[in-house]
Parts: C-alpha cells; sequence; structure tokens
C-alpha cells in the first residue's frame, strides 16, 4: 500500500529535498497535498512529475490568479488547508510540515488531526507553539518526528527509549558559522555577503543570519528542552567546526554516543520518512580525516552574545519564547534590508527583551493560537515604528 503524504512548503529547500527523495521511489508514495506560498509555476511542474491532484496557494492573490490561469488543468487548486482536510477520506501516514516562520504554526495545528505522523521542520513552530503542539499530539495520537539535524540525531537515537530518565546530558553542536575564526575586534566591520557565507550548509539567507549570530542554537536548545522534556541545566552547546557530529548523548551509566554524518539535509529528512533504517540516502563512508579532527569547544560567549539568551528564558513556556522569535524576526530584517549593522543585531535584542514591556511575557502561558499571532503582530509593528 502506497504511503499517503501531505508536504506543507513544498518549494523550500526542505520541501525540494523530500520531494528529490520520494522522486527516486515514487511508486512507494501518493502525495495527496503539495502546497507553496506564491511559487505556482513549480507547484503545477511538480503536480505533473508527482501525479498530485491537490495544491495550496496560501497567498490569495496569487491563488485568484492561479485559478482562473490554470483552470483547464486537471488539478484542485485551494487557498484554505481546512477546507482540503475535511475533505479527506482518512488520515494521510506522514506530513512534512515546512512552512517557514511563525506562518507555518497555524497550519501544522490544523493538520495534526488528519495525520498519523508528522515531521516539523519549522523551528519557530516548536519553540513558541510547543504547549499547543504537543497538546494536539497527544489527543489524537500523532507521532511527532523531529527534522533539524541536531534533534533528529539525537531523538534517532533515544527513539527506542521507554523514557528519557536514562539521559544525564545532551550536547547540540554547533559549527560556529562563518566568524569562527575571525577576531571579536572586526565585527563591527562584517557585511552583509560576509554574514550570509555559511562554511558548512546552503541555507536560505534568514537561517543563515541566524547561524552568523548562533540564535539559531539558543533556538535548538528550546527545542530541545520541549522534545526531550529536559531542563536548561541539561543541554549544552559545544563548537564542532566542521559540522560532522550533531549531538552527542551522555547516559546516566556513563556511555557518551556522538551522532555523526555528513552535511546533508537528506539524512534527517529520509529518515522522518522512514521508520526503519532501510532509507538508502547514498551515505558516504565515515570519514576518519574529520573523525579524527572533530575540534570540540565550548562556545565563546563574547563573540556570540547572543547564547546568553538561554540565561532570560523561564523554566517553563511562556509567551517569552515568541517575544524572543519576533523580535529576532525582526532585527535580521532590518540587518538584511542594511538598516542595521550586524552587531546591532545582539545589541538591540539586549535593549528590547530586557525591558519590561517584554519581561512581563515570562510569567504568560500560552494558551492559544490567538495568543502567540497577537503578540507577534504587536511586537513586529513595535519595531518597525522605531526604524522606518
Amino acid at each position: 500500500m502506497k504511503k499517503k503524504i501531505i508536504i506543507l512548503g513544498s518549494t523550500g529547500s526542505i520541501g525540494k529535498t523530500l520531494i528529490n527523495i520520494i522522486k527516486k521511489d515514487l511508486s512507494k508514495y501518493e502525495i495527496k497535498l503539495i502546497s507553496a506560498n506564491k511559487n505556482v509555476k513549480q507547484l503545477i511542474n511538480l503536480s505533473k512529475i508527482l501525479n498530485v491532484k491537490n495544491i495550496l496557494i496560501s497567498d490569495t492573490s496569487t491563488y485568484l490568479q492561479a485559478i482562473d490561469k490554470y483552470k483547464n488543468l486537471n488539478i484542485n487548486i485551494y487557498n484554505n488547508l481546512e477546507y482540503f482536510l475535511k475533505k479527506l477520506k482518512n488520515r494521510v501516514d506522514y506530513v512534512m510540515s515546512a512552512i517557514s516562520g511563525l506562518e507555518g504554526l497555524e497550519p501544522t495545528l490544523n493538520v495534526i488531526p488528519f495525520t498519523k505522523q508528522i515531521a516539523i521542520a519549522n523551528k519557530e513552530s516548536l519553540i513558541c507553539g510547543w504547549p499547543l503542539i504537543n497538546k494536539s499530539l497527544n489527543k489524537f495520537k500523532v507521532k511527532f518526528l523531529p527534522v533539524d539535524s541536531e534533534h533528529f540525531s539525537i531523538w534517532h537515537d533515544l527513539k527506542n527509549l521507554k523514557n528519557y530518565k536514562q539521559i544525564d546530558h545532551i550536547y547540540l553542536t554547533a559549527s560556529g558559522g562563518p566568524f569562527l575564526n575571525r577576531p571579536l575586534k572586526t565585527f563591527n566591520k562584517i557585511n552583509l555577503a560576509e554574514a550570509l557565507k555559511h562554511p558548512n550548509w546552503n541555507m536560505g539567507k534568514k537561517i543563515s543570519i541566524d547561524s552568523a549570530t548562533m540564535i539559531n542554537k539558543v533556538y535548538e536548545v528550546i527545542e530541545a528542552k520541549n522534545i526531550f522534556y529536559l531542563s536548561y541545566d541539561k543541554i549544552s552547546i559545544l563548537v564542532q567546526p566542521s559540522s560532522y557530529v550533531h549531538g552527542i548523548i551522555r547516559y546516566k551509566n556513563g556511555i557518551i554516543k556522538l551522532i555523526a554524518h555528513q552535511t546533508s539535509m537528506s539524512i534527517p529528512i529520509s529518515g522522518t520518512l522512514s521508520d526503519t533504517n532501510n532509507n538508502s540516502t547514498n551515505a558516504n563512508n565515515i570519514n576518519l580525516d574529520l573523525l579524527n579532527n572533530l575540534s570540540l569547544a565550548k562556545i565563546n560567549r563574547k563573540k556570540y552574545p547572543l547564547i546568553r539568551l538561554l540565561n532570560l528564558m523561564p523554566a517553563h513556556h511562556s509567551l517569552f519564547e515568541t517575544v524572543l522569535v519576533s523580535i529576532n524576526d525582526e532585527l535580521v530584517k532590518l540587518f538584511l534590508n542594511k538598516k542595521i549593522n550586524f552587531i546591532d543585531i545582539s545589541k538591540y535584542m539586549y535593549k528590547f527583551i530586557n525591558s519590561y514591556k517584554y519581561k512581563k511575557y515570562k510569567t504568560l502561558r500560552v494558551k492559544k493560537i490567538e495568543d502567540i499571532k497577537n503578540l507577534n503582530d504587536k511586537i513586529r509593528v513595535n519595531i518597525r515604528s522605531l526604524f522606518y
């Protein structure tokens, strides 16, 4: 029987990688829906290649143009995910949720009741909306699959454990980004092109800047706390320049495991698609040169001051996570638009996040998605008004 699949965010890097994996053995899969925000041409092409009868276009004006332009094609074009989901006769087997930014949270929550498994590649959803996601996963008995290479690697090693009480500590690794060996005194001269040039991964602009500032590791620690039900003092970050080691687990019995693989997102994505170890990704042999030169090191907090944000995070989930994500999103946009300098990202982050206006959200719990959406909108308008 074919595995029935929905791909939310089909034209981004995660969606494309998943589709390339599926195309290698298309006979195993039936893709029920692919989605994008505006990239209609790519969706139409994919629908033909993958024999997909349903596509979803999030942007309303683009959707209206598409239903007129492609009305003679034998495909259904949707603008509303919930409307499509209600037409499903049975749950699908697997959903990849890869819509970027906080815009991915609502579709993720909407699709959970209609699937047996969900792979979530959206950091912002897992950080800001985890209480809502976890509640829905439990309610509808849906299996959660992490996609981030670090979390997938750790999850893959832990997935046969009955609980996580055997874990003593988890270490997430960081490459150090493009500025690992750059002198701190020159950080005030960093330009946009330099910040976008990641040494190991080919990523979009936003995630590349987050990697350069290392706030992506702050995000990943928060994700790990949520996914593995650990406290912050049980999770650390280590620099590993080659990105060959993706995670380290120290068990209470003294055993330490290093999980390593090449820097290819096809490995975690393929791993979420299949519960077995049978999915071939044409993985390379063990790279002894890299394995013998891991150069693991503690993180330089003077170079990467945003790592200290973890000291400000409340132990229990709150709306403060949304404050963190929303402020960073706007500051990265300002840097990409050359309105602020690279070092201004961390400077303004601490200025905003330490103000009473935002600190008060540490005590406010997430009760519904509107709490997150309204706060996100409020913060973005607030910050934009200061710079435009």
